[in-house]
């Protein structure tokens, strides 16, 4: 049968508190501290609920107020309308105002990402995962460049990645960073036997410079907790190689615990961001919130799905349109540039305009929407659908999948045939 896969919305209870807070100021003719001290309240305990920590919030509702009630409201907009673009504009400055992306290679070398994290928090899929996002020139500012390439050079800048293994604690995490490389199609470096990662990375960083590789990733080994064994390594590793970026792989289960994860690494070994993985799971929303507030440092990727391609950047507008259920349409947008080919929709409309549109035609069109990913991640990238609860999104894709099936099924004339 075909497998179901509904992405839980990590910001869906937010969204649907803050939702029933603007309902409360509708109506009202201007923003005072008066009518506001009911939503505030409401946004205070929606922000806490969603595991935002409590400093952070205290500073939030405090710079909402000051700002809503001294503002004018700007025209063509309702006071809780005014209400919402505060609050939005509030949440973009908690999470960091813009994408922050991959520094640059030091000293003329390939470009050297180290990351860490504990154990459990999908650090190696999330490696092979960024390998595979450079592989293909998506990481933010490196798509437009490859496109302005010509040829294969555009192609050899885009797919000049390799991966090291660098976990020699782990059972299987080499075994399995190499399967990930094979399915990406990136190389992976290792040295059978070795329990030396400093070694290890150091022989691996000389194999990417002789095959003339651009970026580099590195997977180091993690621990169940923070040790002083482990970060003694990391810093080992870190002053042999300095790394263009020390990336730590966050939990998005773990909430606002994260930001001070990444404070603990970052004043042991320095960082210079974080990945927040697993955040399609049922996290609520605050490792997002709290990271850039509580550390400093941004959160640069977000892994959110089991697929190699299920990794993006970091937008704080982005996010903050999500959770205020406003969608995210560059975002939508940018999936389907990367799901459909040019040829395929010109074909797809010639077909239509022609009237010969049939169910294979039909069957194309389930394989490209496919492309983009989890039908209910994609739908609640659309304005006004973030209402839209997990199990309303899971009796939509089981409804695509059997008629998906059922086409499947048809022979090639009761599909219409190409003839036709």
């Amino acid at each position: 049968q075909r497998g179901l896969h509904i992405c839980a919305n990590a910001f869906g209870q937010l969204s649907r508190r803050l939702d029933d807070t603007w309902r409360k100021v509708k109506g009202v003719d201007a923003l005072t501290p008066e009518n506001l001290k009911e939503p505030l309240r409401d946004i205070r305990r929606a922000l806490l609920e969603a595991d935002v920590s409590l400093v952070v919030v205290r500073k939030f509702i405090k710079n909402v107020e000051k700002k809503a009630v001294g503002s004018a409201v700007l025209r063509g907009l309702d006071p809780d309308q005014q209400l919402v673009k505060v609050v939005r504009d509030e949440l973009v400055s908690l999470m960091g105002s813009e994408n922050e992306t991959l520094a640059d290679a030091n000293d003329g070398g390939p470009r050297v990402v180290l990351m860490l994290g504990l154990q459990g928090v999908g650090k190696t899929t999330t490696s092979a995962k960024l390998a595979n996002l450079l592989k293909e020139g998506k990481e933010e500012g490196k798509e437009d460049e490859a496109k302005e390439g010509s040829g294969a050079g555009a192609a050899e800048e885009g797919s000049s990645v390799c991966l090291i293994a660098a976990d020699t604690y782990r059972p299987a995490a080499v075994d399995q960073l190499k399967k990930l490389g094979a399915q990406i199609d990136v190389p992976v470096f290792s040295i059978e036997g070795s329990s030396d990662p400093v070694d290890i990375v150091k022989k691996g960083i000389d194999f990417a410079k002789k095959g003339g590789y651009k970026s580099v990733v590195v997977d180091t080994a993690g621990r169940l907790q923070i040790d002083e064994d482990m970060m003694t390594e990391l810093k080992n590793i870190k002053s042999e190689v300095n790394p263009s970026d020390a990336i730590l792989v966050v939990d998005a289960m773990t909430g606002q615990e994260s930001a001070n994860l990444v404070k603990a690494f970052d004043d042991e070994i320095g960082l210079t961001g974080s990945i927040l993985s697993k955040a399609d799971g049922d996290s609520r929303g605050g490792a997002a919130l709290s990271m850039k507030a509580v550390t400093g440092k941004p959160i640069k990727f977000v892994s959110n799905g089991e697929k190699m391609g299920d990794i993006e950047p970091f937008y704080p507008d982005r996010m903050a349109s999500r959770i205020l259920g406003m969608g995210d349409v560059m975002t939508l947008v940018e999936k389907a540039e990367g799901a459909f080919k040019d040829e395929e929709v010109e074909r797809l409309q010639s077909r239509i305009m022609e009237a010969k549109f049939d169910f294979n035609d039909f069957l194309e069109q389930m394989k490209m929407m496919n492309r983009m990913g989890a039908l209910g991640k994609t739908m609640r990238m659309i304005p006004g659908l973030n209402q839209v609860s997990d199990k309303q999104m899971m009796e939509a894709e089981r409804s695509m999948s059997k008629i998906t099936e059922m086409v499947e099924k048809m022979t090639e004339e009761e599909r219409g045939g190409r003839g036709a």
